[in-house]
């Protein structure tokens, strides 16, 4: 392949696609015209889109060919400005499987590389296994979390708690299982210990929603900027620490909200008692049609999800995948 700078400042590369086809792709910092409502699913984009762009130490990437935005990529500069969190990769559904997606990550690797020389490596999150090449290339910093994920309706929803609080209180018998819900201090002072740092967190990993973060001060303003609600087991020493996501609109249908929870623990018990006060807390504020992704330990996942096994009428979304993360030095 070869490049070339326009007089626009973007930049142009020629390359060779998987079907031998020669593309001229040009790349570019997003700007805010180059919104398109074309989302789908759960595709938090159409949420994100402005706010990431405004967002301090993000850089937002897209690939045109013949004018047509073909694909985008983001850069989060983290962990003191020494590594990038790439999130957000999409390429146009007639266009995959081309090449597209590497040569595009090329570029911003290639960028940072110009631009943001003290940046010594790039961390990003994947839902599917990586193929073998993917894995040559980068470390392995946490094998799969597993995901529940359910969806219906907030009347629903209510049910379904008042079931898990039942359910909960007769497995707890003699004793009951408290959890208490951090301010932000609370949380800053919590996630950086070496109780937490070392036996709760996965790789040693924050991991909120798709994004990976060392437990670091200058993280944890990112952390803020994220709006999370964290709820623990015990405020000393948990067993459990769980954070969930503010609920956002998807365009799965006109009334879907989607929210995330993340829970760090090697407690099966613990975590259904800070899963379920998350739904809790949730509860005054949800209306429509809910899905809500669960994040858990791979040992832990038979527990949580006989846990939730239900007469609600809540559906598991999708029964289950993978969350892999993944770490290369630049």
């Amino acid at each position: 392949s070869s490049t070339q700078t326009n007089p626009t400042g973007s930049v142009s590369r020629f390359w060779m696609s998987a079907a031998g086809d020669v593309c001229d792709v040009e790349y570019s910092l997003a700007e805010e015209q180059d919104f398109h409502e074309a989302f789908d699913g759960l595709d938090y984009m159409a949420v994100t889109f402005h706010r990431w762009l405004q967002e301090p130490g993000r850089l937002v990437f897209l690939a045109r060919m013949n004018d047509r935005v073909v694909a985008l990529e983001s850069a989060l500069l983290v962990d003191g400005g020494q590594t990038a969190v790439f999130q957000g990769l999409r390429v146009v559904p007639d266009l995959r499987g081309r090449g597209i997606a590497g040569a595009l990550q090329k570029h911003v690797t290639d960028y940072l590389h110009r631009h943001y020389p003290q940046v010594s490596a790039v961390r990003l999150s994947r839902g599917v296994q990586p193929p073998p090449r993917t894995l040559s290339k980068y470390r392995l910093l946490e094998n799969m979390t597993e995901r529940l994920a359910a969806e219906q309706t907030d009347v629903h929803l209510r049910t379904f708690v008042a079931e898990l609080r039942t359910r909960l209180q007769s497995q707890a018998q003699s004793h009951s299982y408290h959890t208490v819900t951090l301010n932000q201090q609370q949380v800053e002072t919590l996630i950086l210990t070496d109780h937490v740092v070392s036996n709760l967190l996965p790789g040693k990993t924050i991991i909120n929603d798709w994004e990976p973060l060392k437990p670091m001060e200058p993280n944890l303003e990112v952390l803020r900027r994220r709006g999370l609600t964290w709820i623990v087991d015990r405020e000393l020493e948990p067993s459990a620490v769980s954070l969930c996501t503010t609920p956002y609109p998807v365009p799965y249908r006109h009334d879907a909200v989607h929210f995330n929870i993340n829970i760090f623990s090697r407690s099966v018990a613990s975590v259904c008692s800070v899963f379920l006060a998350q739904l809790e807390a949730l509860l005054p504020s949800l209306h429509g049609y809910l899905i809500f992704h669960t994040y858990v330990d791979p040992e832990l996942w038979p527990g949580l999800h006989q846990f939730c096994q239900n007469k609600a009428n809540v559906c598991f979304f999708k029964d289950y995948w993978e969350e892999v993360i993944l770490e290369m030095d630049l």
